[in-house]
């Protein structure tokens, strides 16, 4: 199938150097061709170019879209997700607004060691009709590429139920999933006391059935305050390294962890949350392949301390914006939002929150070479905008709905 869009406003973020992310003062550029063409063809982007050189459209055998006075984007590219759970936390919400702090509520069983029991408590066939509805509803807000985790089954049982909801995801979605084998997410209750127990269970016995199945492209740990150690999570890590998953790590969203240096020492993909980050971190992450991923959806939701992307940015380092769509700290997965998070609450700018949420986004997802850009020869997944005045307006109109059009693998998806 082959599908032309001509009259574009703006054709966003194209690139021809095949680069693998944008980092420092680069993430404030942003390549931009005004009254521009696109050309679709067999799942991948074929040619583009202003509208001046697109010579004998009226004979074109394919599909035409007339996108005047309309913006074309790469889709978003979600990079920390947490979609496969069983119902929704929102009496959480109530302890929250009452000054429960996110730590104090998990004390008490609530968190993530509430979804855990929920999620052990509901069929594999309901898990992947609640996630297929939130995988449509991303889709239909303009994401194109999305890693879930798993994380809320925190035994062999039921880790491995999640992981293959999310291959069935993978197989019956349009968008591209990524799958993250997450069962160090938290300590089960019957483990408190003895944590290195659990931590052996992980290693012993879920990473060799996990990775028997081939149900995870990667391996994550929540290496912070009150759930992993440095010292578990450099075992974790080892472990599944050893069965070819490639790291990912929450990191240092309730204190300084440690987590940020250890995601380093083993070449971690991306290094997520990272709200408090200091110069050892940033030296740390400098010179590394690892992404530094800000999820602001979860701080704005917890009332947390915003971690300190400008400095990040100063320094060098690449960011990308994820959404962490959960139950319990971050229940949206509008990427569109999250860049108005950006923008507004840690003063990056349009040009940045762009880049984040596509090209380092897909980075974080080892995508860079396939999405994150209007380049030729990458799929086709791009959002077409309604009509609007520049691109700036896109996370500035942070309540509206901007997205006209959504084209996934070269076809247009019914929104």
């Amino acid at each position: 199938m082959m599908i032309l869009i001509k009259n574009i406003k703006s054709l966003v973020n194209v690139d021809d150097s095949s680069k693998k992310w944008s980092a420092g003062d680069d993430m404030r550029k942003l390549s931009c061709i005004d009254d521009a063409y696109l050309v679709l063809e067999n799942e991948k982007i074929a040619a583009y170019g202003k509208m001046s050189e697109l010579k004998n459209d009226d004979n074109f055998d394919g599909e035409i879209i007339n996108a005047k006075n309309k913006m074309v984007f790469p889709s978003f590219c979600d990079s920390h997700t947490h979609i496969v759970y069983a119902g929704s936390r929102e009496i959480e919400y109530g302890d929250k607004i009452k000054g429960l702090s996110y730590e104090e509520i998990a004390k008490r069983g609530g968190g993530i060691l509430n979804s855990v029991k929920l999620l052990h408590d509901t069929s594999e066939d309901s898990l992947y009709k609640q996630a297929k509805q939130r995988i449509d509803e991303v889709i239909s807000l303009g994401t194109g590429a999305i890693e879930i985790k798993s994380g809320y089954g925190l035994s062999l049982d039921d880790e491995i139920k999640m992981l293959r909801v999310i291959k069935r995801l993978k197989e019956t979605s349009a968008i591209t999933i990524k799958s993250t084998f997450l069962g160090a997410h938290a300590v089960p209750a019957e483990y408190k006391s003895n944590q290195d127990e659990y931590v052996n269970i992980v290693i012993n016995e879920m990473i060799p059935v996990v990775a028997a199945e081939e149900l995870a492209d990667y391996i994550d740990v929540f290496c912070d305050k009150g759930f992993f150690t440095v010292e578990q999570t450099d075992r974790i890590l080892m472990a599944g390294m050893k069965y070819g998953l490639r790291p990912k790590i929450h990191a240092n969203e309730l204190d300084y962890s440690g987590g940020i240096q250890v995601g380093v020492k083993y070449n971690a993909l991306s290094v997520d949350h990272l709200e408090f980050t200091g110069d050892d971190e940033i030296k740390s992450l400098l010179n590394s392949d690892t992404m530094p991923t800000i999820l602001p959806g979860a701080a704005f939701f917890l009332g947390m301390v915003d971690p300190p992307v400008r400095k990040m940015i100063n320094a060098g380092l690449p960011v990308a914006l994820a959404s962490d769509f959960n139950p319990g700290s971050s229940p949206s997965g509008n990427m569109k939002f999250i860049m108005s998070l950006g923008t507004i609450k840690l003063r990056m700018s349009p040009e940045e929150v762009i880049n984040a949420t596509t090209i380092n986004g897909a980075y974080a997802m080892g995508l860079s070479d396939e999405l994150g850009t209007i380049t030729v020869g990458k799929k086709a997944n791009i959002f077409i905008t309604k009509e609007i005045s520049n691109y700036e307006y896109l996370p500035y109109a942070y309540g509206s709905n901007l997205i006209d059009t959504v084209i996934l693998n070269g076809k247009i998806q019914n929104i």
